[in-house]
């Protein structure tokens, strides 16, 4: 207090989750007309974006063929959701992808260590140009350190992105992967700011930080306008 500032409780229980931020995001005026979701999984992300953005077209990408079924069930009588069963990379071809865990999994441009698969792999600008996708763009990736290889299969849907969502880590994944801060300053350098950071997880074995979402929207956005808290 004597420094001027009061500490108070917030009872916001979603001030610091997906769901408050993707509202806020909302409120703000944010215009999306299509969602691209990387790391579908079986479609649970896209089902939450929707009560936020439901007129938006949704292309879920989603590595794992044991989703396929919860994504079939999913986009059913759902006309403005499809999806590719794939991972998503710098070009079309195949990919190496760790499937240890359903709902982990990691892309790899080389042979990994350990259980793996070979996995066809697409590019988010050949999709968006197939499939006629429409800007402006909401990019969500949850895609466990291979996020850059996924952004330079994306240079002309990024220049057309309103939001891009990313997964990040405090910690190196693989040997290429970005830490959280890095992503900062990788996104900054494609005209891109920080403006929400949610779902901050502690890893088990020592209750550090471990990943957390960050949101990035263009640096020319107006929210960038105003430097002041109140």
């Amino acid at each position: 207090k004597s420094s001027g500032y009061i500490l108070e409780r917030s009872d916001d229980k979603m001030a610091l989750t997906m769901n408050g931020a993707l509202a806020r995001c909302k409120a703000r005026g944010l215009q999306v007309n299509s969602v691209i979701d990387v790391g579908a999984s079986d479609g649970s992300w896209t089902r939450d974006c929707m009560k936020y953005f439901p007129d938006a077209h949704y292309f879920l990408i989603e590595a794992q063929e044991p989703h396929k079924k919860a994504i079939d069930k999913f986009s059913k009588d759902k006309p403005n959701v499809e999806y590719a069963l794939a991972a998503a990379g710098r070009t079309e071809g195949k990919i190496y992808f760790d499937n240890s865990a359903l709902f982990g999994g990691l892309a790899s441009e080389t042979p990994l260590a350990g259980k793996f698969i070979e996995v066809p792999v697409v590019s988010i600008d050949a999709e968006v140009r197939k499939r006629k996708l429409k800007g402006p763009y909401l990019v969500k990736l949850d895609t466990h350190g291979f996020e850059v290889p996924i952004l330079d299969g994306a240079e002309k849907a990024m220049k057309e992105a309103s939001l891009v969502i990313i997964e990040v880590y405090n910690f190196k994944l693989t040997e290429t992967s970005l830490r959280y801060f890095e992503m900062c300053e990788y996104m900054r350098k494609l005209g891109f700011l920080t403006i929400e950071m949610v779902d901050f997880i502690l890893r088990k074995w020592d209750r550090s930080f471990w990943q957390m979402d960050l949101f990035f929207i263009p640096a020319n956005s107006k929210e960038f306008t105003c430097n002041s808290f109140d």
